[in-house]
């Protein structure tokens, strides 16, 4: 069996990334024709069936798919080394991953990513904001960023945020029209804004106080997958939502929001940057890290 090449490697992740040869091709500076002709050679090659071709898609089959997983990660290592490898020799350069829910890589943004792309000129950043956790190798990041709660204890993790809590928000107009909840079960008699998770699962509200911890299934008929609009959706006077602190907290300091139930609301471990410690930090990565240090972001 003959060995397949590096450059058809390549070219299999982009079909399988655009799930289509004239995107792929394009990207890759090929024709569409030599681009089918070097993955049918791959699978000959290899001796299975990839892909599934049709006049209209492209689609992985089983072992394609068995191949992608096995084979990201390892193609991802090698532009790191490369990556590395030109920056001990020219400075700091090639291009850093980075996935996080939407506030995560909002705090980035407004914290440490304007030094960075200041420092390294040559480095490309890559922020994908992605409501999923997602396993970070598998999918060719080099690092994410989540709740501390959310990431799992096999990661090392570097703080980014101080501490944060969710808070129970409305409008002062909702709250003059319904009352103002003194406990968290009086939330069964409210309208409440709703949290749809990326698993499909409706977020349950977690109150702790005196050691007693609750978590609540609100009634409401209005159901949101996105804590700015859930933020919106309470300015507007349609309930009560829950939200992390900071989307909130703009609109409580100009008094157009009111948090209830303060005294329930805990706080938890912040953000976190993640990432493998069996693995190969790149030098883009610990360039990252150390500025998360410097600027006291990480507390």
């Amino acid at each position: 069996m003959s060995k397949p090449t590096l450059s058809d490697l390549q070219a299999f992740m982009m079909v399988a990334a655009r799930r289509s040869f004239a995107q792929a091709a394009g990207e890759l500076g090929v024709s569409r024709s030599a681009l089918s002709h070097a993955m049918r050679g791959l699978e000959s090659a290899l001796g299975v069936r990839l892909l599934h071709r049709t006049t209209r898609s492209v689609s992985l089959t089983e072992a394609g798919e068995r191949l992608l997983t096995r084979l990201r990660p390892v193609l991802t290592d090698l532009d790191r080394a490369l990556d590395d490898v030109a920056a001990d020799d020219k400075g700091l350069r090639g291009t850093l991953r980075i996935n996080g829910s939407e506030g995560a890589i909002r705090h980035l943004l407004q914290s440490v990513v304007p030094r960075y792309l200041a420092m390294y000129p040559d480095m490309e950043l890559d922020l994908v904001a992605d409501g999923r956790l997602v396993d970070v190798v598998g999918e060719g990041f080099d690092a994410g960023v989540r709740l501390g709660e959310a990431v799992h204890k096999d990661m090392i993790a570097v703080r980014v945020s101080e501490d944060l809590r969710f808070l129970a928000v409305a409008s002062p107009r909702y709250l003059r029209r319904h009352g103002v909840p003194a406990v968290p079960d009086d939330l069964r008699a409210h309208r409440c804004i709703r949290q749809r998770l990326p698993s499909g699962k409706r977020y349950r509200w977690e109150f702790a106080r005196y050691g007693q911890t609750f978590a609540i299934d609100p009634p409401g008929a209005l159901t949101l997958d996105s804590n700015t609009l859930m933020v919106e959706a309470a300015l507007d006077g349609l309930g009560i939502a829950y939200v992390p602190e900071p989307y909130a907290r703009e609109a409580l300091a100009r008094k157009r929001l009111v948090a209830v139930l303060s005294d329930w609301c805990p706080f938890i471990p912040g953000l976190f940057l993640y990432f493998p410690g069996n693995r190969h930090i790149p030098a883009g990565l610990q360039a990252f890290i150390q500025l998360l240090r410097a600027s006291g972001s990480c507390g």
